[in-house]
């Protein structure tokens, strides 16, 4: 009988993003973010940490976003590039 090796919790820790040449609410972008990161973390798990905690000091060569999204859109996938990265798309800085 396999062990069931998914975590029990899954924290992940942004400490600023930065959106360079965006025109939308900082507090709606954040809200949308962390709700869509959470679904696709919820779904998907982090790939990158299977094997154990994981620290990393940035993530990049991520796609580039449209300027002229919505808020609630600019969060929506600004988590899904940061997932996609933490699903080994994109390189990581240790």
């Amino acid at each position: 009988m396999g062990v069931n090796r998914r975590p029990s919790a899954i924290r992940v820790e942004i400490g600023e993003l930065v959106l360079d040449g965006f025109h939308a609410d900082p507090a709606r972008v954040s809200a949308a973010f962390e709700r869509e990161l959470v679904r696709l973390v919820a779904r998907h798990g982090v790939p990158l940490a299977a094997n154990g905690a994981v620290t990393m000091e940035a993530l990049t060569g991520l796609p580039p976003l449209p300027a002229g999204l919505s808020a609630r859109r600019l969060g929506q996938e600004l988590a899904r590039a940061v997932h996609q990265g933490l699903s080994g798309h994109g390189e990581v800085t240790p």
